[in-house]
Order: structure tokens, then sequence, then C-alpha cells
């Protein structure tokens, strides 16, 4: 059988859509994640003893979970306590959430890695905690921690693709469709390998340019 991807053409549309509907659902995803991740490494290294625990649970149950086992807890457990919605939301809700467990880690390393002389100072100046935290711990926290957080969100884009099992039009979904219909799952998955690829490295490329830019300063007095 001979290669030929002029067999996509009149698929080029529909296929598009389910790239922009991934699209969609990633930039909301990395931005949920984001989110919780530092709303977790703050109750991670927070003073508060139960609240440590409980961000510990959160984290060490999230990580251990298969993705797919969260997604249909979300889309099929949900209803039956009468908790509805619809694919696209569970998939944004279901990857913040996940990502979010392992975003938390390097956040939490980056708040770590912070040289106590920078937050003694803040003490002694005497900004509230709560400045303190927001205004100068979390800015230089992920900043530090801007690489290891690519690497979470391009994984975070990848696992994107099982969206399609809950009835997800997604770029894996309407990809599965297309080959159904044209019997060509070859140039059908060679196509998508080749998006999922150009995404990724797209992402990664972004996030060298943020690191940079928000490390500038850091370079220049190393030189």
């Amino acid at each position: 059988m001979r290669f030929d991807l002029a067999i996509l053409s009149p698929y080029v549309g529909f296929l598009a859509q389910g790239a922009l509907l991934t699209l969609e659902a990633c930039v909301l995803a990395l931005a949920g994640s984001l989110v919780c991740g530092a709303l977790v490494a703050a109750a991670r290294t927070s003073a508060s003893p139960w609240l440590r625990r409980l961000a510990f649970v959160y984290v060490d149950l999230f990580r251990n979970i298969p993705f797919i086992v969260q997604l249909f807890f979300f889309y099929y457990g949900l209803p039956e306590i009468g908790i509805y919605l619809n694919a696209f939301a569970t998939g944004v809700i279901a990857l913040s959430i996940a990502g979010g467990a392992f975003a938390s880690d390097v956040i939490r390393s980056g708040i770590l890695a912070i040289d106590t002389g920078i937050l003694e100072a803040a003490e002694v100046s005497g900004l509230s905690k709560r400045t303190v935290f927001t205004r100068i711990i979390m800015p230089i926290a992920l900043r530090t921690s801007i690489r290891p957080l690519g690497s979470v969100f391009i994984n975070l884009v990848l696992t994107s693709s099982i969206l399609s099992v809950i009835t997800l039009n997604e770029l894996t979904g309407t990809a599965k469709i297309v080959a159904s219909n044209t019997f060509r799952p070859f140039e059908v998955y060679a196509a998508l390998l080749a998006v999922y690829a150009a995404m990724t490295y797209l992402l990664s490329l972004v996030i060298g340019v943020i690191h940079r830019r928000l490390n500038r300063d850091m370079m220049e007095a190393v030189r």
C-alpha cells in the first residue's frame, strides 16, 4: 500500500477543529495546574501541620492513580452524586488537578531553594507574611522552576490525548474518526505523531524563551 497523505485533504478542517479544541483545553489546563500547584506548594511549606498533611495526601493521591481512572471518575462517577460536567470541562478540570500534583513538587523545590538571607531581609523590612510570600517567595520560586515546570506542561499536553475516551473530539478523537472513515490509519496517525511533536517542540521553545527572559538579570550578573 502506497503512503499517501493526500487522502487527508478532505479532513484538514475537521482535524484543525480537533487541534484547536486540544489547544484550548491545554491552555486552560496549564493555567489551572499552575494555580493548583502554587496553592499546594504553599500548603506544603506552610507552618500549619494539617495544611501540610492535606497537601501531601493530595499530591500522593493524584500522582499515584492512573490519569484515565481519574478521568473516568470525574466524567462517569460524579454524575452519580448529582455533579454533571460536559466532556470539555471534565477534561480541563481533570488535567488541572493531575498536573497540579506534579507542578506542586517543582514549585515547592523552588521555594525551599530560596536563600534564607532573602527571607530574613524581607521579615526585617516589616512586610507581612502574606506579602512576603506573594511578592517575594512565589515569584522567585516560579522563576527558578520554569524549566522543570516546562516538562510538567509538556507531559500535560501529551496526556490530553486521553480525553478522547470521554467522547471529546479533540485532536486524537478526530484522528480516530478520520481513520475509521478512510481506512488509512497509517497516514492518519503518522500525521498525528507529527502534530503532537510540533506542539511539544513549540512549547519547549516558549518555555526556553520565558526562562531566559525571567533569568536575564541573573545571567548578566554571572557574566
